[in-house]
């Protein structure tokens, strides 16, 4: 009884501290990634007046549009878009372009590009659709699926029309 109770006691400790060392290291990958996140809302917060954040996105479209987009809204009770570009190797851009913020309701909210999509593709699976910037335009970026080929289309924030063409992955 006393080896049973010895090895029940030293397999939980095992299981404990791999659980505990899974823990470290995801929170290790992803400091990184909390880092940019808070210094985005940190910029949002004072250079375009976001009182509160519901929701934190990053897109990224080549090395020249990395952004962190946000939404929340403003001391007046407003709902903001406000996206915050970075830099490749993980810091805030700064000077013209880095920080724009606009109303939602001087743009395209998510609920009525997700509408466009519908009436435009209908019969698509979408898995993903972001805020983002394509070509230096603010975008709604949809990656979706349709019969079995991948597709990324963009949509213009402001006033939710179609850019170019779209992009289709190839099949493997």
């Amino acid at each position: 009884m006393k080896k049973r109770r010895k090895w029940i006691l030293l397999g939980s400790v095992l299981i404990v501290l791999l659980v505990v060392g899974l823990i470290q290291f995801y929170a290790y990958i992803m400091k990184s990634q909390w880092g940019e996140q808070q210094i985005a809302e940190d910029i949002a917060r004072t250079q375009a007046g976001l009182t509160e954040i519901s929701k934190a996105q990053k897109s990224v479209w080549g090395e020249e549009a990395i952004y962190w987009v946000l939404t929340g809204n403003n001391a007046a009770g407003q709902e903001l878009m406000v996206w915050v570009r970075f830099l490749p190797g993980g810091t805030a851009a700064e000077g013209e372009n880095a920080v724009y913020g606009e109303e939602i309701s001087k743009g395209t909210s998510e609920e009525q590009v997700r509408a466009i999509i519908k009436s435009q593709l209908p019969g698509i699976k979408v898995e993903r659709l972001l805020p983002g910037v394509f070509n230096g335009e603010y975008v709604w970026q949809l990656f979706y699926q349709q019969e079995g080929i991948y597709h990324y289309k963009f949509f213009r924030f402001a006033d939710g029309t179609e850019i170019g063409e779209g992009y289709n992955l190839p099949q493997q």
